[in-house]
């Protein structure tokens, strides 16, 4: 990100904010720096995309360090939005169609922990076959019922040809 700082700045017309925060309107270049400059600070312009572009008065030596703060948060909001760090991620528990009592147990109390403390979880029942298909539907359906106190289905429950799946969201 370009900084430009008093003279560097080639607009006509500047859209000033003062010392404090104060919008002080658009001004012409020359009257911004003529008031930077009996103020004893700096003229600094932080973004070239708008026009007139806003440029603010800050105190002498630090545009430059303003301008990387900004163009540091400006990075880290980017990337939020751009990569997978706005989404919450969302804990997949595996089940088999036929899953013996205590582990079935196990896995309830890690769901219900997960959706207690506000994250989403989804629930995959493997089958080794596709007649096993009913099964694992019939796991999730009983997942379902130990757990509707605590979430609710995002999605219904997905049926593929070895397996099925449903995702839930803290109530």
């Amino acid at each position: 990100m370009a900084v430009l700082i008093n003279e560097q700045i080639k607009a006509d017309e500047v859209v000033l904010t003062g010392l404090s925060g104060e919008n002080l309107g658009v001004v012409s270049k020359s009257e911004a720096l003529a008031m930077a400059r009996s103020k004893g600070v700096d003229l600094v312009c932080t973004s070239l995309m708008s026009s007139p572009p806003p440029c603010s008065l800050v105190a002498k030596g630090k545009g430059k360090a303003l301008a990387q703060k900004k163009a540091a948060a400006s990075k880290t909001n980017n990337g939020r939005a751009a990569g997978n760090s706005g989404k919450e991620k969302v804990k997949e528990l595996r089940f088999t169609a036929h899953i013996e009592d205590h582990d079935y147990d196990t896995k309830l109390r890690q769901a219900d922990k997960q959706l207690r403390s506000g994250k989403p979880v989804q629930l995959v029942v493997k089958a080794s076959g596709a007649k096993e298909a009913p099964v694992a539907k019939a796991v999730l359906e009983r997942l379902l019922g130990d757990l509707k106190e605590v979430g609710v289905k995002e999605t219904g429950i997905q049926t593929g040809g070895k397996g099925s799946q449903v995702k839930l969201n803290p109530r």
